[in-house]
């Protein structure tokens, strides 16, 4: 039997089948924690962030309107939880390193070394974005929603979009070779400096 399409399935849950809600949340629960990770680097936080998503999902689930893509739709909440929750507590920069992508096949011992190297890279450049193009990158890299759903989410059109995609990416690429230029400094003050 063919599995439902999401839109099917958030219809079903609007309409009283509230058990369907879990196939719902088997479907998104990755990408949802992946997109506040990436705002946050907290697993704990991201994953209390996933829950409240699909709470106000079943809460609001009367407000899903036919011929709105299920994915935009959950994408507003999941946009309206983060800044919420932002508003509640100021973000903190640490990283949780414990927190792993999709498994993959085993990297060798350098490339993992290299590639935690370019991840926190990345953490960094994206933490210097401003919050709307960290936002924006976040939801058409990581998430890979289209141009289209996005501009939906944020009320203007798609060729909007992806012009402010395209700045973004440029900035991002900036800091990122910024930071991987700068050389790497040992703990403590430099040669010939004092301690203030």
């Amino acid at each position: 039997m063919k599995p439902l399409a999401d839109d099917e399935l958030m219809r079903r849950v609007r309409d009283g089948e509230l058990d369907r809600l879990g196939e719902l949340f088997e479907r998104y629960q990755s990408p949802l924690m992946s997109f506040f990770y990436r705002f946050n680097w907290d697993r704990q936080l991201s994953e209390d962030l996933v829950q409240e998503v699909f709470f106000r999902i079943l809460r609001f689930r009367a407000t899903f309107r036919d011929g709105t893509p299920f994915a935009t739709w959950m994408y507003q909440i999941a946009r309206n939880v983060r800044v919420d929750n932002f508003r509640r507590r100021r973000p903190e920069s640490a990283f949780d390193e414990s927190f792993q992508g999709p498994a993959d096949a085993a990297p060798t011992p350098a490339e993992r070394v290299e590639s935690n190297q370019e991840e926190a890279l990345l953490r960094q450049a994206l933490d210097r974005l401003n919050d709307d193009q960290r936002e924006l990158l976040v939801l058409t890299r990581f998430q890979e929603l289209k141009y289209e759903q996005v501009g939906q989410l944020l009320d203007c059109p798609a060729a909007t979009v992806k012009t402010r995609v395209f700045r973004a990416m440029q900035e991002l690429k900036q800091v990122y070779f910024e930071l991987s230029a700068r050389p790497r400094r040992a703990a403590g003050p430099e040669p010939g400096m004092q301690e203030a």
